[in-house]
């Protein structure tokens, strides 16, 4: 697990400069976004991937990197707003809003080495266009869940599933090489 361990540490290298990037940009506008806001700006990347997945034609001439990447952000910060609740104002500094992704990346990233030494890094026979799937999946769970005010009877929670689309998303990366 090891490799996997170091790929996974290279993909959300990548993604996290991204965010600190945005951040210096945009500050943590992102703050006064409710949950379902960000649930379905992870709806929008995930459907654009599968759009690109089978339609033989692009318009725009992009793969699907910059989706997946933006899949694992957005679910990171919904994670930190399940936690932090929803600002009025930007409320967060580069800094204190990169501690909080490191925090959700390392919970994150402990979750998936939990699960790959259980599954037996089954993930690695997949295809992306079957990780892209579970992401759908796992967006129309989360959806549910939010029309139900957050109750379930038997089911994990949004975050369990924010965590999921994550890892599914960093699978990706790896398998196409990114």
């Amino acid at each position: 697990m090891g490799n996997t361990s170091q790929e996974y540490d290279n993909i959300i290298a990548t993604c996290r400069q991204l965010y600190i990037n945005k951040m210096k940009d945009y500050g943590s506008a992102w703050r006064i976004l409710r949950l379902p806001s960000l649930t379905d700006q992870i709806f929008i990347k995930a459907q654009r991937i599968r759009s690109l997945q089978e339609n033989d034609v692009r318009k725009i001439d992009e793969d699907e990197t910059g989706e997946f990447i933006g899949i694992i952000n957005y679910s990171i910060m919904a994670l930190i707003q399940l936690d932090r609740g929803v600002a009025e104002q930007p409320d967060l500094n580069v800094e204190e809003a990169t501690q909080l992704y490191d925090e959700k990346v390392r919970i994150t990233k402990e979750l998936m080495e939990a699960k790959n030494h259980d599954y037996g890094e089954a993930w690695r026979d997949m295809r992306v266009s079957s990780l892209t799937d579970l992401i759908l999946q796992k967006i129309l769970r989360v959806k549910q869940i939010e029309d139900n005010k957050g109750k379930t009877l038997v089911s994990e929670g949004t975050g369990a599933n924010y965590q999921d689309m994550i890892n599914y998303s960093v699978f990706a990366l790896i398998l196409m090489g990114k």
